[in-house]
């Protein structure tokens, strides 16, 4: 099972919607789109689980790909935060 990192959603992206995009490669075995505490809409970002070589073949194919006038990241988790106050402070 290889874990999906799924960046630069629209806001109203639901885990149906975005289900059905990577379904066309496979099953799609757990979807969690991070949300806002207080509206409960998409913050833009998510994470799939699918089988290694299914979830290769979704990479190939929806990363870049216009989704509602915006260009998909997809990339597999390397489970390592990347957001400002991660790391070293350069100077």
């Amino acid at each position: 099972m290889k874990k999906i990192f799924v960046g630069n959603l629209p806001d109203n992206a639901t885990e149906q919607l975005v289900t059905d995009i990577f379904t066309e490669f496979g099953t799609v075995r757990s979807i969690h789109l991070v949300q806002d505490i207080f509206s409960g809409k998409c913050k833009g970002f998510g994470f799939i689980e699918m089988e290694g070589h299914e979830a290769r073949a979704a990479i190939a194919a929806c990363d870049g790909k216009m989704y509602e006038g915006k260009p998909l990241k997809v990339r597999f988790d390397d489970g390592q935060s990347k957001g400002k106050g991660k790391g070293k402070r350069r100077r």
